[in-house]
């Protein structure tokens, strides 16, 4: 919806937060949580990139979703484009879709 009202910044901004609750409810499995972001990503990417358990083209839209929505957040001069915005939505839609079925295949 709020890519559809033209709402670019706020859209990247929930792009990146599905992503990195997602990557919260994996590392849960493990015990870990973070206060941080940057901790969060470090210790999925080493758990879970590093190791092969999910792909590692999952590491980079992490990082450009981490990248642009504190562009969108904090950076007044930031245009954020349509086009930019649609990735990164179909970007997390990727990881969530990944992340939740891992998390459905350790729940069973």
């Amino acid at each position: 919806m709020l890519y559809d009202a033209g709402n670019y910044r706020i859209a990247n901004n929930r792009a990146y937060y599905a992503i990195f609750h997602a990557m919260r409810a994996v590392l849960v499995f493990d015990n870990f949580d973070s206060s941080k972001h940057s901790g969060v990503i470090a210790e999925f990417r080493r758990r879970y990139i590093k190791e092969g358990i999910f792909p590692i083209e999952i590491s980079k839209m992490i990082g450009s979703a981490f990248t642009i929505r504190n562009a969108s957040d904090y950076d007044d001069m930031f245009i954020a484009s349509k086009s930019e915005t649609e990735e990164q939505i179909n970007n997390a839609e990727y990881v969530y879709r990944i992340l939740s079925e891992y998390i459905s295949r350790q729940t069973i």
